[in-house]
């Protein structure tokens, strides 16, 4: 794919034949060789301590000129090369471009058809919706935008809460689920139980789960496509797990981890995978790249992240938000509150008039109390905080790369 791209963007570094020659000179494309010695171990190491720290310093906020330059030049690299991917795949594309024609015009046809399309449409819409935060949670070119926290995690507190007050989770549709309605007196009382609150939100949360799961395909397909043109992944965290592994006994809690997720997917294999989807996971990425790397077929890859993510830690999440915001669980934190020292009974208080208002609410959706409004503004800027911090991370990320591509044709220039 670099090779392809080389064609269209003239500053591309270094061809995939180029640096296969480096690999085949060095042993290992600037990686540490078991031969090597420990001096030339040691220089090697501390070349490449020093590069990642030229490359960190290529933020906006310390190099705003060279950093957008650089992420202007690697979108460019990264643009030519979806086009040559479209293009290999372009069977595809157009078997997904005829079924989308065949769709509109079904939409637009007048028909009886038309009441199934309405309800399809709204559920494909919330489906796509909950996959597309699922995906922006887990990719985001080593950020990740924490969407559990500020959009899942919050509905199902909502909906909990909201099941506990109604007696019921028959909310009606609409507003729901833009804004929660008990139901109308009518609709006999339900007994609350967790699975009944676990099956209210179970499309959304599966649908995020998945989500996350095709946001961890990105560096499994870049380094096995690496492993084919015989280089190795080209990520920094693969690159200093492997300087790691080379000593005998590696230093940092984190390193270790590394090193034992790593190992775990190498030697256990699919169930090696899915222990590792089925918990948080922030270094789940190295997973993503050591099956790329040894070439783990796709289906034993994803299948076991699809099911750990979207059904196992899915679940396990589930379970936690709703049994931390029970009724019970609620008014039992409330009152411990009041007993933290000096400021317990003041905070006490705005929280248990929050907790009525929301109450309130849900039996009388216009009423708007001064709490609720400084908290929407409260929760709306943090928001747009979270999406600018997540753009100006995949901008930084983005340029690092480009300078790492400079850096390795440097390199090779070196070496002819």
């Amino acid at each position: 794919m670099q090779r392809a791209g080389s064609r269209f963007v003239p500053w591309l570094a270094g061809s995939s034949a180029e640096k296969t020659k480096q690999r085949k000179s060095d042993g290992s494309n600037g990686l540490p060789s078991p031969t090597m010695g420990k001096a030339a171990l040691s220089a090697l190491h501390k070349l490449h301590q020093q590069e990642r720290k030229e490359r960190q310093g290529i933020v906006l906020w310390r190099r705003p000129i060279t950093t957008c330059q650089y992420f202007l030049r690697e979108s460019s690299v990264k643009a030519c090369e979806g086009v040559m991917q479209l293009w290999r795949w372009r069977a595809y594309v157009t078997a997904v471009a005829m079924l989308l024609v065949g769709l509109t015009m079904t939409y637009y046809m007048e028909g009886e058809h038309q009441e199934y399309v309405r309800y399809l449409e709204k559920k494909v819409l919330w489906c796509v919706y909950w996959l597309g935060l699922g995906i922006l949670s887990s990719f985001g070119l080593g950020t990740g935008l924490h969407t559990f926290l500020l959009y899942l995690g919050p509905h199902i507190a909502s909906v909990t809460l909201a099941a506990y007050e109604c007696d019921s989770v028959n909310f009606p549709e609409p507003p729901y689920p833009d804004e929660i309605i008990c139901p109308n007196g009518d609709v006999l009382p339900e007994h609350m139980t967790l699975w009944t609150i676990m099956s209210k939100v179970r499309l959304e949360a599966c649908m995020w789960g998945a989500g996350t799961a095709i946001g961890e395909l990105p560096p499994y397909f870049m380094a096995r496509a690496a492993r084919l043109s015989g280089l190795e992944p080209d990520d920094e965290e693969y690159e200093e797990i492997q300087e790691h592994a080379q000593d005998p006994q590696p230093q940092g809690l984190v390193t270790r981890a590394k090193l034992g997720m790593q190992h775990l997917v190498q030697s256990v294999g699919f169930l090696g995978i899915l222990a590792c989807a089925s918990i948080p996971n922030p270094l789940f990425d190295l997973a993503g790249i050591t099956c790329g790397h040894f070439l783990v077929p796709f289906w034993t890859f994803f299948g076991a992240t699809l099911l750990g993510k979207a059904v196992i830690k899915m679940h396990i999440q589930k379970l936690f938000v709703i049994v931390t915001f029970s009724n019970h669980i609620v008014e039992q934190i409330v009152t411990l509150v009041g007993f933290i020292p000096a400021v317990g009974p003041s905070l006490q208080k705005p929280f248990t008039e929050y907790l009525e208002n929301q109450k309130m609410k849900l039996h009388h959706p216009n009423s708007i109390t001064q709490a609720d409004g400084w908290l929407s503004w409260a929760f709306e800027k943090l928001i747009i905080f979270m999406v600018c911090y997540f753009v100006l991370s995949i901008v930084n990320s983005m340029a690092q790369s480009y300078a790492k591509r400079l850096q390795q044709r440097a390199a090779e220039a070196k070496k002819r």
